[in-house]
């Protein structure tokens, strides 16, 4: 007798033709065509695909929080028994929070700054339940305590800008769950998050599936994270479902060609070998000599020794407050040091002041982690390129030319100069940030997470960018990251921190493929999709 496969459950989510219209003139008609999708209890389901690819429009829509001006043009979408397109505002208040929730990508801007972070997850239940002061105050504590943190009440008394960042997004994660929803979406989660915290997190919400039979809808640009968390995944490309099917069937057996270019485009752990660049004199570009930083107690950097060749790129690589940033701005004198020396070509910045300062400063660039944040947002991205030449001391006529010259070749069109940076996606905005830095023609470019909140077609072309001017102008990199994958790719040497203290040094190769260190084996061992893709 043939035993028959086990009957699926029914969803608990359902997304039938469902499609949303974008304002006139836009790009195209729809942010997102003719979805149709089916979420069940105790599954992860993960929605894949570059920026505009619909993924996030599609999360709005599931919570009933469209932004201004996109509207629900045609198709369905039922939670269990409820149809949500035919919602009021008012219904929708008691709908999120008890059967549909949401984990946001950046923890730090979710929570009140100046609430402790026990007192907001007391607030969902506040807001939607009619428990007393005291149960909401047990509740919380539980919560705490099932998001794996230490000491709940010691963390519940806590703001949330004195815990790490994989620490308030648990909190996050347990202000998401307060209420027992059916479904919870998680919107790039762990974005900002550094390896090991990303891996904790992942981790949880596995187990938050397997115990609590939680159906989750995971929207990610990080093919290794689904690789490790994914039931199924469905992937998205300019609003349309290009293909659905197990994580196993779409990333080893992909069937379309923008699902093969997406997982193509992932950088491999295998270390790239990288020709030395033509024409360059020999000697250190970067020179760092005991560089401390001290603030009251707390050694934020503890005295550093490192060397970088000229046209060579180090990695600093290391989780959250490992000091990785503290060295960056060390370097380009954005705070000072405590103790120790920098020396760009034989100059230390340090000992300069008033004009031989802002002389030495121009050979050493900064490209920041967030492209938006650091342009200004009133000024076209032509100007601002044009005025980094001027300070270098272009005249004015010089430094239009020259941004107008930068930007083309940062690939950008003509017509870019005169925008302003809310008129681009983030891959473009980080090429205009990448154009301001070299508008000073700098020696050295520090990247600062230059290109983790950039999906993954657009980082390889990022990359592939900085490895071309580099190239082309004998450029000195020190590329900060928490991605091992990054690393592999784009460095000749690795620095590997933690605690404020560089633990490895070494070629990439080396690093990667052979730790000494037993820190760094273990930021490899918790990099996510190792072997997968």
């Amino acid at each position: 007798m043939s035993s028959q496969p086990p009957i699926p459950e029914p969803p608990i989510l359902s997304v039938k033709s469902l499609s949303v219209a974008l304002p006139v003139g836009a790009d195209r008609p729809f942010a997102i065509h003719d979805i149709s999708l089916d979420l069940r209890p105790a599954e992860i389901l993960c929605i894949v695909g570059e920026s505009g690819s619909g993924k996030s429009i599609l999360s709005s829509t599931l919570m009933g929080a469209l932004p201004r001006g996109l509207s629900i043009h045609s198709g369905g979408l039922t939670l269990g028994d409820i149809d949500l397109t035919a919602q009021s505002e008012g219904a929708w208040r008691t709908i999120r929070g008890r059967r549909v929730a949401m984990i946001p990508q950046e923890p730090m801007a979710a929570l009140n700054p100046s609430a402790k972070v026990g007192r907001q997850i007391e607030e969902v239940f506040a807001i939607h339940g009619d428990l007393t002061p005291k149960a909401r105050r047990a509740e919380a504590l539980r919560l705490i305590q099932e998001m794996h943190l230490p000491d709940p009440e010691r963390i519940a008394a806590s703001y949330p800008h004195q815990l790490s960042g994989g620490q308030c997004q648990r909190i996050c994660i347990a202000m998401a769950l307060a209420l027992k929803p059916d479904v919870l979406i998680a919107d790039e989660p762990t974005t900002a998050l550094d390896v090991t915290s990303q891996a904790q997190v992942l981790k949880l919400i596995c187990e938050l599936r397997d115990v609590h039979r939680q159906a989750v809808l995971f929207i990610t640009h990080d093919l290794g994270v689904v690789a490790d968390i994914a039931d199924r995944i469905a992937v998205m490309e300019k609003g349309s479902l290009v293909e659905v099917g197990t994580a196993d069937e779409i990333l080893k057996r992909p069937t379309q060609p923008y699902t093969k270019a997406l997982i193509a485009a992932v950088p491999s752990f295998e270390p790239k070998l990288r020709a030395p660049v033509p024409n360059t004199k020999p000697g250190h570009c970067l020179e760092v000599e005991g560089l401390a930083k001290t603030y009251g107690r707390t050694r934020a950097l503890k005295p550093a020794n490192l060397t970088v060749e000229r046209a060579t790129t180090l990695a600093v690589v290391g989780e959250s407050g490992s000091g990785k940033s503290t060295l960056a701005r060390l370097l380009v004198r954005l705070i000072e040091p405590s103790d120790g020396a920098a020396l760009v070509n034989g100059h230390d910045l340090a000992r300069l002041r008033g004009t031989a300062l802002r002389q030495a400063r121009r050979r050493i660039q900064m490209i920041f982690q967030d492209p938006f944040g650091s342009l200004n947002p009133r000024r076209s991205v032509g100007a601002t390129v044009a005025r980094a030449a001027e300070l270098a001391g272009c005249t004015r006529q010089e430094a239009q030319a020259r941004a107008k010259a930068l930007l083309e070749r940062v690939g950008l069109s003509a017509t870019a100069y005169a925008r302003r940076p809310a008129a681009f996606s983030g891959g473009q905005r980080q090429r205009v940030g990448i154009a301001r830095a070299l508008a000073m023609r700098p020696d050295v470019l520090i990247a600062d997470e230059s290109v983790s909140a950039l999906d993954v077609s657009v980082q390889a072309q990022v990359l592939n960018l900085l490895r071309e001017l580099q190239l082309e102008l004998g450029l000195t990199i020190v590329f900060i990251t928490h991605d091992l994958r990054v690393a592999a790719q784009i460095s000749d040497r690795v620095a590997v921190m933690r605690s404020g203290e560089i633990v490895e040094l070494a070629d990439t190769a080396s690093v990667i493929l052979n730790p000494q260190h037993a820190y760094t084996r273990a930021l490899i061992a918790a990099a996510p999709g190792r072997g997968a893709i």
